[in-house]
């Protein structure tokens, strides 16, 4: 879905450029560059569970009352790359691009998948408070998001997937106005400071 919008959006903006002036050239923009990296990002479905369990919760004496409940849900990690670390400098056929690596942009909880069934509390537990829960969930959700970051398959897919619709952003300008580009990648840290230098 995403593909198919972005190679509208592209045929829109090259008809554009083209049935304006002549001697208007046409060449990769930073600014379209980065609205690529915004639609290429990754989303990965997590199946997620919050457990809580706290010893003697309530009561007195012998009559005391462990808490345990746990939640099931569905978590939504976003992957991508930061899109304003991208940069372009294009020297004649010669299109530098700077490339972060990719990280996680968004973690969220796909609010479908909370139901009233998604709380089970074991029998016997004391009573489930609001807190309770909201300290559960958000334990498992931190988890979740470290998980996801330690995934270097995904990373790895978030960032080739953005590499890959920039080159064909660029490959494809060249195609119109029958250049051919040398694509050369910069990559960057999160702070914008080359790798490997």
């Amino acid at each position: 879905m995403r593909k198919g919008l972005l190679l509208i959006c592209f045929g829109l903006m090259l008809l554009c450029c083209a049935c304006g002036k002549e001697d208007v050239q046409i060449q990769p923009q930073e600014t379209q560059m980065r609205s690529i990296c915004e639609l290429a990002t990754l989303e990965c479905y997590y199946h997620n569970v919050a457990k809580y369990k706290e010893e003697d919760a309530e009561g007195i004496l012998l009559w005391k009352k462990d808490k345990h409940f746990w939640m099931e849900y569905e978590g939504v990690v976003t992957l991508g790359i930061d899109a304003s670390l991208v940069t372009i400098d294009v020297n004649g056929t010669d299109v530098n691009i700077t490339m972060p690596k990719a990280r996680i942009l968004d973690c969220k909880v796909n609010e479908e998948s909370l139901t009233p069934d998604s709380i089970i509390v074991a029998k016997k537990s004391a009573d489930v408070k609001a807190e309770d829960q909201m300290l559960a969930f958000a334990e498992a959700q931190g988890k979740m998001q470290e998980t996801a970051a330690a995934d270097t398959t995904l990373l790895a897919n978030a960032q080739q997937r953005a590499q890959k619709l920039l080159e064909d952003y660029v490959n494809n300008i060249g195609k119109v106005t029958g250049q051919q580009y040398n694509i050369k990648w910069i990559y960057v840290d999160e702070t914008g400071k080359p790798l490997n230098e």
